[in-house]
C-alpha cells in the first residue's frame, strides 16, 4: 500500500511538471551538446540504413567458422593491452590470466585464429585504458555521438588511443589496422541487429542508445557490478518511508 501511494503521488508530480516543463529543467547534464549529437545521430543512421547494416547483413553470410576465426584473431591483438591495464588498476590475476591468454593464443592457436585458452577455462579479463582512467577518479566528460562511430565519452574513447599505442597493435599497417576495425565493428553491428525491434519501440531511439552505452560503459567500469544510481538510493530510503 505504501509504494502504491507513492506511486500514485510521483505520477501527480509528474503530470503537473509536465504543463510547465522548463527546458534546462529536462536538460541531460551528461549531454551538453545535444542538439549536434542528435545531428550527428541522424547522419549516422542514414549511413546505417546505405552502408553499415547491408554491409553487416552480407557478411552475416560468411561461414561461422571464418567469422569467428577472424574475430578471435583480432580480439587476441587486444590481450597485451588488457595485462597493462589490468596491472595498473592492481588486478595482479587478472593481468595473469591476459598473458597467458595471449602466449596460448599465439602460438597454439595459430595467432589467435583459435581461442585454446578459452576451451582451456581461461577467459578474457579484458580491460581499455579509459577503465585505468576511470578507476583513478578521471571523470567520463560529455557524451557525444560521433560520425560512423556511434556514442561514447572522451575518457572511453581516449583510452582506446592510448590501447592503440601497445605492442602489437603499433606495429601494424594502415591496410591491417583498418581491417581489424571493420571486422570488429561489422560484429558490433551483427549483435545490434537482434535489438533493433527494442530501438523501433522505444519513444526515443537516441535516448535509448544514450541510456544503454552508459549502462555498459559503467558496467566495464566496475567490472559488472555498479554502484546503484544516488536517484534510486534516496527514492528507496527516503521517499517511500514518507508514506
Amino acid at each position: 500500500m505504501k509504494r502504491m501511494l507513492a506511486i500514485a503521488a510521483v505520477a501527480l508530480l509528474v503530470s503537473g511538471c509536465a504543463t510547465t516543463p522548463e527546458e534546462d529543467t529536462w536538460a541531460d547534464e551528461r549531454d551538453p551538446f545535444e542538439q549536434v549529437n542528435r545531428e550527428v545521430w541522424d547522419f549516422n543512421e542514414e549511413l546505417d540504413d546505405a552502408v553499415l547494416r547491408p554491409t553487416a547483413k552480407a557478411y552475416s553470410k560468411v561461414p561461422q567458422p571464418i567469422r569467428t576465426g577472424l574475430l578471435n584473431a583480432v580480439e587476441n591483438l587486444d590481450e597485451v593491452s588488457s595485462i597493462v591495464n589490468n596491472a595498473l588498476q592492481g588486478k595482479a590475476v587478472d593481468a595473469g590470466v591476459s598473458f597467458w591468454r595471449f602466449a596460448i593464443n599465439s602460438s597454439v592457436g595459430v595467432l589467435g585464429v583459435f581461442d585454446v585458452a578459452t576451451e582451456m577455462g581461461i577467459n578474457r579479463r579484458q580491460e581499455g585504458f579509459g577503465e585505468v582512467l576511470a578507476f583513478y577518479g578521471v571523470g567520463d566528460g560529455p557524451y557525444l555521438m560521433l560520425p560512423a562511430m556511434g556514442p561514447t565519452v572522451p575518457v572511453d574513447r581516449g583510452g582506446d588511443v592510448v590501447d592503440g599505442m601497445y605492442f602489437p597493435l603499433d606495429n601494424l599497417n594502415g591496410p591491417t589496422s583498418v581491417a581489424r576495425w571493420v571486422i570488429k565493428g561489422l560484429e558490433a553491428r551483427i549483435q545490434v541487429m537482434e535489438l533493433e525491434p527494442m530501438l523501433e519501440d522505444s519513444l526515443d531511439p537516441y535516448s535509448f542508445v544514450k541510456e544503454s552505452y552508459f549502462q555498459r560503459w559503467q558496467d566495464k567500469v566496475y567490472d559488472g557490478n555498479p554502484p546503484a544510481p544516488p536517484e534510486e538510493e534516496e527514492l528507496d530510503e527516503d521517499f517511500y518511508d514518507q508514506f
